[in-house]
């Protein structure tokens, strides 16, 4: 648990100005979409994207957090995210039209990053040894929101990985004494509820009992994988506490 939060001590020591100036071209690139869209800021947004899913990929994960034993896992993880939206910008396939019927939410979700420095302050805790904007599960927080706001049509495996890392955040409040990641995890399942309901809305007639097998049978596989990953590295990260605490 030490390594963990001094590792969050380094990378914020290290980061801070960079981050703010990414949570800077977020908060404008998100108001633009939600008032101003065009196509060049939806490209933008992608662009965006991709940048802080391989930040929080090579900076975070195998640059500042190296010392963790589970880092090179994690930091793969956010790359096949990145790639997710690399292979969006190139193909097209989430338009980013606003969704109005759950705009009160998605809006509340894309800002909630901006709240995790606060509640490590609530809850006595100082710079740089906090959470910040620019962590994976505030990024998380923010994706789920704004896939939420405009959510005609996204891809299903991109929220797959982002269900996962809600999952995940339950058990880092517990394990690493972070109660912000309740944050993620709370507002996650929402979100990933309403994801859900509009996808099978939306493909439930007209998709076959094929392809829908085969979808299903994919999102098991890939499901199962990424819970043995994970279930393996948590598991060597807290043998690795133990010994080291002994």
């Amino acid at each position: 648990m030490n390594i963990f939060w001094e590792t969050i001590a380094q990378y914020n020591a290290g980061t801070w100005i960079y981050q703010l100036i990414i949570t800077l071209v977020g908060l404008w690139l998100t108001y633009s979409l939600f008032h101003h869209p065009t196509p060049a800021k939806k490209k933008g947004m992608k662009l965006y994207l991709i940048f802080i899913n391989a930040w929080v990929a090579v900076v975070y994960y195998h640059i500042y957090c190296d010392p963790r034993s589970y880092s090179n896992a994690l930091a793969l993880f956010w790359g096949i995210m990145c790639v997710f939206w690399i292979y969006d910008l190139i193909v097209d396939y989430t338009p980013f039209e606003l969704n109005h019927k759950h705009k009160k939410l998605a809006v509340l979700l894309c800002f909630l990053p901006l709240a995790y420095p606060l509640f490590s302050v609530a809850r006595g805790m100082d710079f740089p040894m906090m959470t910040s904007p620019v962590m994976p599960c505030s990024v998380a927080v923010f994706t789920i929101g704004l896939l939420l706001a405009f959510s005609q049509r996204v891809n299903l495996f991109l929220i797959l990985f982002l269900c996962h890392w809600a999952l995940i955040g339950f058990t880092k409040t517990y394990f690493f004494q972070i109660p912000e990641d309740f944050l993620l995890a709370s507002s996650a399942v929402p979100g990933l509820y309403l994801f859900f309901k509009e996808y099978i809305a939306a493909n439930l007639h007209t998709a076959t009992h094929l392809k829908a097998r085969l979808v299903n049978i994919t999102l098991l596989v890939v499901c199962g994988a990424i819970s043995l990953l994970f279930m393996i590295s948590m598991v060597c990260e807290l043998a690795q506490d133990g010994s080291l605490s002994k």
